[in-house]
């Protein structure tokens, strides 16, 4: 087999398939693949409690990356549009944080247009009076935005310097937030469209609810 033939793991991060493929496109969902020299499978971060010990850390280390965190599982944005944050799409023309952030994400073009929580708003309200960023959000020391593989170093590192042994990385933020609302008791169907997923099947994948569920039906029918 020539090295052009060679096959490689790759996974998708948007519905939990790992397969050995070709493609750079997840058969399943349609979303782009990770090689598995790259970012790979994530997970949420399922303890609030370890939600609370990754602000801490972060903002000890860069309140750029506290915010980053923040924003990240308040929005269920993806990180390529986090990352393109200007200031002025958080920041009014008196200097204001906006109520509402909207955008149209990369992937997908579609729009997303959705409220700051509260530790949002005033998360970008320290960071602003404190690191008084000028044209991006979470601006690179070189120029620019902070770049996705930067980010997720950023976030895998903490996790590990908390004592959290699953794998996380910059799409986690993402994950977190779907993980989170669901065990709220939102519904599936608000979560999928959220995440501006094609179908509540992908939804359920993608959050690794499958068997859970499967199994709490089982447990709940003691008859």
């Amino acid at each position: 087999m020539s090295k052009k033939e060679l096959k490689i793991t790759k996974y998708c991060n948007e519905c939990g398939t790992g397969a050995i493929i070709n493609s750079t496109i997840c058969t399943s969902c349609g979303a782009e693949l990770m090689t598995s020299k790259g970012m790979q499978f994530v997970q949420p971060i399922r303890s609030k409690q370890d939600i609370e010990k990754m602000k801490s850390y972060l903002k000890s280390k860069n309140i750029r990356d506290w915010v980053l965190f923040t924003l990240g599982i308040n929005s269920a944005l993806r990180i390529s549009d986090l990352l393109k944050i200007t200031v002025s799409e958080v920041i009014d023309d008196n200097g204001n944080i906006r109520d509402r952030l909207r955008l149209k994400e990369t992937k997908t073009g579609k729009s997303k247009d959705f409220p700051f929580s509260n530790k949002v708003r005033d998360a970008l309200k320290e960071y602003i009076s404190i690191a008084n960023p000028t044209e991006f959000l979470f601006p690179s020391k070189k120029g620019g935005a902070i770049q996705r593989t930067y980010a997720n170093k950023i976030l895998s590192d903490a996790a590990k310097a908390i004592g959290i042994k699953e794998n996380i990385g910059s799409h986690s933020m993402r994950k977190t937030w779907s993980y989170q609302a669901y065990k709220e008791g939102v519904s599936l169907a608000q979560i999928s469209d959220a995440l501006n997923h094609s179908t509540e099947k992908m939804t359920r994948k993608y959050l690794g609810l499958t068997q859970e569920s499967l199994d709490n039906v089982f447990m709940s029918m003691d008859l």
